[in-house]
């Protein structure tokens, strides 16, 4: 059965003579790419921030210039025409080439100058980059970091960002790909939450308490399967895409949060939570083979490395360190990190809990 059609007016279905690729707008290929790669005139729209009708519109016009139909509109989303595939084709290669020379005009200048753009997780740029990035400008006075913080994906390939750090491993060949380490989150409270309701001892216990989400850190479904629960009505009483805002909320009592394991080694005013639950992401950096031709690109490159060298902190090793024994062992570096967050500045977190072994992943 045929894919249901949107009701829209029919582009033209007569090929135009041969120049009228060339005439097509830069503008509308991409927008085009764009709904290629959504399969959804909305979601593409939402990307290149334009309403759906513009896009629709766009898309048709660009439709109409070619003189043949590019997609497909169904009810389910689109789909490529034979055409369409064929032209797709020759877009990508054409959007190559434009970021090629983009990249090659920005490595020009190999003096130690002009702007790094790194785009990273919120909570380790806030709270690990951002204040060793404060040293390194002292010593790079001619370089300017733009740091961008999202939890979502940054496409490097594309100019969004000259370097990405994320959690999700890229999939583009044409991408450098270096596991800088790991992070290890873990549950934490406040002190005044543990004078007020007290600690569970296990995951059963935990059931009981209220829970500050932190949602884009865990997947959908992750608290459930740890507390064996179908719903999260009731435990959890904050939810929040952003790590700051999640740090603030545990902070002033809200609830008991997961945090990254050297949070007590950062100076944040909180205790971990000892039920025996874990978690463990990879940390990818990424970055186009093209900026390693550009001194300026190369000195941020190194310096993020050493900077998420287990060795040094071992906070981002493969094994799972205890908050507790961080706090010895990364003594110089709550010294760098002024506290871990809005209550914790100008305190040094010595507090420690006691509770069940560590044992299990979530």
């Amino acid at each position: 059965m045929p894919p249901k059609k949107l009701h829209r007016p029919a582009a033209k279905t007569q090929r135009r003579a041969a120049g009228a690729f060339p005439q097509a707008s830069w503008d509308d290929l991409r927008l085009f790419l764009r709904c290629a790669e959504h399969g959804s005139f909305r979601k593409a729209a939402r990307e290149a921030a334009l309403d759906s009708a513009t896009m629709i519109r766009r898309i048709s016009r660009l439709e109409d210039l070619m003189g043949q139909r590019l997609f497909l509109r169904a009810a389910e989303g689109l789909e490529l025409t034979e055409e369409g595939s064929r032209i797709l084709r020759d877009v990508l290669a054409m959007e190559e080439a434009s970021l090629s020379i983009a990249r090659q005009s920005r490595m020009a200048d190999q003096s130690v100058r002009g702007l790094v753009r790194v785009a990273i997780t919120e909570g380790l740029g806030t709270y690990w980059v951002l204040p060793r990035l404060l040293e390194f400008q002292k010593a790079n006075r001619y370089l300017t970091i733009d740091l961008q913080v999202t939890m979502g994906q940054v496409d490097v390939g594309r100019l969004q960002a000259d370097i990405s750090i994320q959690f999700m491993r890229p999939s583009r060949p044409d991408l450098r790909l270096v596991q800088l380490g790991y992070l290890h989150i873990y549950p934490f409270a406040s002190e005044g939450y543990r004078r007020l309701y007290g600690l569970p001892k296990d995951r059963e216990e935990l059931k009981s308490h209220r829970l500050v989400q932190h949602a884009p850190l865990l997947e959908e479904g992750a608290y459930e399967r740890m507390l064996g629960l179908d719903s999260l009505e009731g435990v959890v009483g904050v939810r929040t895409n952003a790590a700051s805002a999640a740090l603030y909320a545990i902070e002033r009592d809200a609830g008991i949060g997961f945090l990254p394991n050297y949070a007590l080694a950062l100076g944040a005013d909180v205790a971990p939570v000892d039920i025996g639950v874990k978690k463990r992401f990879d940390i990818w950096m990424t970055y186009h083979a093209d900026i390693r031709n550009s001194k300026r690109h190369v000195i941020v490159i190194d310096w993020l490395r050493r900077i998420f060298d287990p060795k040094r902190f071992p906070c981002f090793g493969g094994e799972f360190v205890h908050p507790r024994d961080l706090v010895r062992s990364m003594a110089e570096t709550a010294a760098i990190n002024y506290g871990g967050g809005f209550l914790a500045a100008g305190t040094t977190a010595r507090r420690v809990l006691g509770g069940a072994p560590i044992d299990e992943d979530i």
